[in-house]
Order: structure tokens, then C-alpha cells, then sequence
């Protein structure tokens, strides 16, 4: 029996010693090397003060700033300790009464607004904490923003269009446009 045990301790802990101490610890500094700033979460910082993370969206509600998806997390909007899709199907009297909750607010927030509105401003990611609207999304709000901010909607679509992020190398996901770092270049103008 002991000829038995010992060999499958001495494995056992060799494997958890690999696996749960080394090979964490060697990803961890490879991450600090390779990618510093994503590793530490991303974080957006004015001075000493945290505004937030280019990997969670915010809620902002302010008729001057671009507003992000629809979060999914309850009861606190953009709660990445609750992140997840809210599972309602496209029938689900949930979802079409929270879509048209968000068109009733995107139109009369902006009620000369004629253009049809982007899918994304009215449901949430399946993750539910997305920080990034498509493009359309973001040209969509313009005219509101402009007018709210005594600025040419021109200059704006500018800001807009130097925000567009391309898909990751090139051809993974959609073009896309990080609302936290938008409305932060806003706020600088």
C-alpha cells in the first residue's frame, strides 16, 4: 500500500505546487510585463481619483454625455459582480417593455431625432456591464449632445469618429466605441 501512496502524494503535490502556485505566478508577471495596464484592471484615473474601467460600462444620464447600453445587472446598474445576460427571450413582455421604456427616454430626450434607433442603445450585452456602443449608436446621440453642449455637431461626430476602436487584430468582433473614454475626451474639450 505504501508503494502505492507515496508515489501518488508526491504527484498530487507536485501538480498542485505547479499548477497552483507557479504557473499563477508566472502568468501574473508575464501580465505585469506584457500587459500593464490591463492586468491591474484597466482602471481610469484622474489624479488620485478613480473615475472607472474601460472593461465596465457606466451609467450616464446626463443629457451632455453619450449614453452606453442598457445594463443587465440588478439591482445595481453596471455591477460586474453580477454580470450576466437577463435571459429574456425576444418575446418576453420583459424585454420589449424595457425596449420601448428606452425609446420612449432616447426620443424624448431628443425628440427632433428622425434617425432610426441603434439595437444596442435599447437592450443589453450579454455580459450586461458592456462599456462600448456600436459607431451608430454613438452618431445616433450627437445631435442631442451638440445641442446640449453649444457645440457643431460636426466638431462632435469628429470626437466620435477619432473613438472608433477597429475590431481586435483586425477581424475579431465589430467596430466599436468605449463610452467611458468618449465622454472623458468630452469633459476635457
Amino acid at each position: 500500500m505504501r508503494s502505492i501512496l507515496r508515489p501518488l502524494f508526491v504527484v498530487f503535490t507536485a501538480l498542485t505546487v505547479a499548477t497552483g502556485l507557479v504557473y499563477p505566478l508566472l502568468i501574473t508577471g508575464v501580465g505585469h510585463l506584457a500587459f500593464p495596464r490591463q492586468i491591474t484592471g484597466s482602471l481610469v484615473m484622474r489624479g488620485d481619483q478613480l473615475i472607472g474601467s474601460t472593461l465596465i460600462g457606466q451609467s450616464f444620464e446626463q443629457p451632455d454625455h453619450f449614453w452606453g447600453r442598457l445594463s443587465a445587472t440588478a439591482p445595481m446598474p453596471n455591477n460586474a459582480s453580477a454580470s450576466g445576460g437577463s435571459n429574456f427571450g425576444p418575446t418576453n413582455p420583459a424585454l420589449l417593455d424595457a425596449v420601448k421604456s428606452r425609446i420612449d427616454a432616447l426620443r424624448a430626450a431628443d425628440p427632433g431625432n428622425t434617425q432610426l434607433i441603434p439595437v444596442d442603445l435599447v437592450t443589453a450585452s450579454a455580459s450586461g456591464i458592456d462599456p462600448h456602443i456600436s459607431p451608430a449608436a454613438a452618431l445616433y446621440q450627437v445631435p442631442r449632445i451638440a445641442r446640449a453642449r453649444h457645440i457643431d455637431p460636426a466638431t462632435l461626430r469628429q470626437v466620435v469618429l477619432s473613438h472608433i476602436e477597429s475590431p481586435q487584430w483586425g477581424f475579431l468582433g465589430e467596430a466599436r466605441v468605449n463610452v467611458l473614454t468618449l465622454n472623458l475626451a468630452l469633459d476635457r474639450r
